[in-house]
């Protein structure tokens, strides 16, 4: 009986420490299981840290290939744009440069013209004159004014047809021609002509006088 009994005894204690070793297993195995958890749980935030990282790579370049694009598209249509109009204003100016040197070499001659004109002008003295040539020089002179006119009048008008509003010779009006009734012009010549004659006129009467006193004495 005391045999049964002890031995029943060693038995619960074995199975008792059994259990104690069984739940210390359980317990290490949880324990293991909780910190493999913990570091997949780490491992995950990283790689979320890590994509989260990538992904603002990846925008951040998505956006300078944007800007990257936009820039080359308005280089684009900023080169078709200046090509166009630079393209068309040379076309502009080099017709305008052709009209200008045109109109240029037109006044130059135009000039030239004018100051041979004046200087043929100023060069007439009346004084000068020889009273026995005196109707050949004034139809001399007079037709040189009337030369001068008629340059004057026909370069005045094409300088202000080949003139715009903005562009226009400021030429004065062209003067009336003088004729019979000329006015000024025509009186002025008619006081130089009898100016020149006059001594003539005085000479021829005290010469008649003369020729008739003596005539009368000679009788």
């Amino acid at each position: 009986m005391r045999v049964g009994r002890g031995a029943r005894n060693h038995f619960v204690m074995s199975e008792r420490t059994r259990s104690t070793e069984q739940m210390l297993e359980l317990n290490e195995d949880e324990a293991n299981s909780t910190e493999h958890l913990d570091s997949q749980v780490q491992k995950a935030q990283e790689q979320l840290v890590l994509l989260k990282k990538q992904q603002e790579q990846i925008e951040k370049q998505k956006r300078e290939l944007e800007e990257l694009s936009r820039r080359q598209e308005e280089l684009e249509r900023g080169r078709a744009e200046m090509g166009d109009k630079l393209t068309r204003s040379l076309v502009v100016l080099e017709r305008e440069a052709y009209d200008s040197q045109k109109k240029l070499e037109q006044i130059r001659a135009t000039r030239e013209s004018f100051e041979q004109h004046l200087a043929l002008l100023e060069s007439i003295d009346p004084k000068s004159w020889n009273p026995a040539e005196l109707h050949k020089e004034l139809s001399r002179a007079l037709s040189a004014v009337d030369d001068a006119r008629a340059e004057f009048s026909q370069q005045r008008s094409r300088l202000t047809a080949s003139s715009d509003d903005s562009g226009e010779v400021a030429l004065p009006e062209a003067a009336p021609e003088v004729g019979l009734g000329g006015g000024n012009g025509f009186t002025q010549w008619m006081q130089i002509g009898l100016a020149l004659t006059l001594p003539l006129i005085v000479f021829a009467t005290i010469a008649l006088i003369i020729f008739l006193w003596m005539l009368s004495t000679a009788q």
